[in-house]
């Protein structure tokens, strides 16, 4: 994977190691707000009457600190740590390296700022004001200059598939946030959308469901397909299976936003096309999945004792219950169950917290490790409770959503002998009530687990460096 001289090469890591540390801050910080809002679903009391702290206002600074705080430190993370040792390169610009580092956090305190005042463009994962539209892009565009440009400084001849993966997730994430985010500014919090009614809405998809299609899944299957071999210490099962996995989900992923609006004002045709191709790409990520899984082929007693290859593995189980699971719910007739309801936030966070948090645990545990030079965390008995935290609060969420979003959908639908409505939407709401507490639960043992994870960091990271500064003690002495 890495090559033979790259032992020889000095990289600039400090950059990486302050990723990692931010990941590690912003998963904590960004699953405590979201147990606080299911929180108040389940309890309303607990909003205090303080607009600021609202469900409505604090719901979007959740998805944003989950999404691009922990999401975005991790991808750039990993991407600036993967991108050197695959190419036995250092990066082209650490000075830049710096600057989207820097400039990553600014857009996350403003989001911080913004959001909790209402100040929201109202699309789902496109919520900040005009003007930090334009320096996510700004910030987008220097890493994916900087990533491009390293690997063109490559000192091996071969461009390993983990970074095929992030550069399509650079150059596709690009035009999709600048296209959605096109507007006419009023002034500085309030702008409007070039596009209008149902071109609006299907822009506004093309993006919602392509920023989970290439940042939360192109951008993390690149994470696994480096960290999964490298802590298995095996080959990848099937190369040629990977590289058929990026073209195929990078060419047909960009169709399935319409899927989003069965039922709504969107031609018909629209949405039947986004399910067709919906239900095309189970295969080439089922395929990716067990490419991950069968990496492991002759190593899976390392499970026994290697708890970081267990949230690797387990991510990848999540990678194909999300994927299989979303084109099912875009098949029309289990749509009309399903839209609108728990099960789709259930479906989210089985992807976002089973897939995409496990996966960028598992990376993050492996470069504490190699970043700060020690041969284990300061306590790998704590990384296993970590894991169990995060795999039990998961599904207990999971289940949780996909319970209520049923049996919501099936009391809106259910009709008595009279022809009209069996349940009011009260009934529905109250019924759910259980089920949003087993939320909160589920919710609050996974943010126990990212609370373990940033200890168990902090501790590593000290140990380490006491233990150079003995050393340099020792050296001198």
């Amino acid at each position: 994977m890495e090559a033979n001289q790259a032992t020889a090469v000095k990289y600039d890591m400090e950059v990486v190691r302050w990723f990692t540390i931010a990941a590690a801050i912003y998963a904590v910080v960004g699953t405590l707000i979201g147990v606080y809002v299911a929180s108040e679903l389940a309890f309303p009391f607990l909003n205090f009457d303080i607009p600021e702290i609202t469900f409505g206002r604090l719901r979007p600074l959740h998805t944003n600190a989950v999404i691009f705080a922990f999401g975005g430190s991790v991808l750039f993370g990993t991407g600036y740590y993967i991108v050197q040792r695959t190419g036995a390169t250092k990066l082209w610009s650490n000075g830049l390296a710096w600057a989207t580092f820097i400039g990553w956090n600014l857009i996350i305190v403003s989001a911080v700022i913004t959001l909790p005042l209402g100040l929201s463009q109202g699309k789902e994962y496109a919520e900040l004001p005009w003007w930090v539209d334009i320096a996510i892009a700004v910030v987008w565009l220097m890493y994916g200059f900087n990533y491009i440009m390293t690997i063109g400084i490559r000192k091996t001849s071969h461009i390993y598939v983990s970074n095929w993966f992030t550069m399509g997730m650079i150059i596709m994430i690009t035009y999709l946030h600048v296209v959605n985010s096109l507007a006419i500014p009023v002034d500085w919090a309030t702008s409007y959308s070039i596009f209008s009614g149902v071109q609006d809405a299907m822009v506004q998809w093309w993006w919602g469901h392509n920023a989970v299609g290439f940042y939360l899944t192109a951008g993390f299957l690149g994470i696994m397909y480096y960290f999964v071999p490298k802590q298995a210490q095996r080959p990848v099962f099937s190369y040629r299976l990977s590289v058929l996995h990026f073209w195929s989900l990078t060419f047909g992923y960009v169709w399935l936003g319409a899927h989003h609006l069965q039922y709504t004002a969107l031609p018909d045709w629209t949405g039947s096309l986004g399910a067709a191709i919906s239900l095309a790409m189970i295969i080439p990520s089922w395929g990716g999945a067990m490419n991950g899984m069968m990496t492991l082929s002759g190593a899976w007693d390392k499970l026994r004792t290697d708890y970081v290859l267990r949230f690797l593995v387990v991510s990848l189980a999540f990678y194909a219950m999300s994927t299989f699971e979303g084109p099912v719910m875009s098949i029309k007739t289990v749509n009309a169950l399903s839209h609108y309801t728990d099960w789709t936030v259930g479906h989210v966070h089985s992807g976002a917290l089973g897939w995409m948090a496990m996966v960028s645990f598992g990376a993050m545990y492996h470069m504490v490790k190699k970043l700060w030079g020690v041969e284990k965390m300061y306590s790998e008995g704590l990384v296993n409770v970590h894991f169990w935290l995060a795999t039990i609060g998961t599904v207990v969420y999971v289940v949780a959503m996909w319970v209520s979003g049923i049996m919501q959908g099936l009391m809106w639908r259910d009709y008595d002998e009279f022809g009209t409505l069996t349940y009011t939407f009260v009934e529905s709401v109250s019924a759910m009530h259980p089920y949003y507490v087993m939320r909160a639960i589920g919710g609050a043992i996974f943010n126990l687990g990212a609370w373990v994870c940033l200890y168990n960091t902090v501790m590593t990271v000290r140990t380490a460096s006491a233990l150079r500064s003995s050393n340099a003690v020792a050296a001198n002495a």
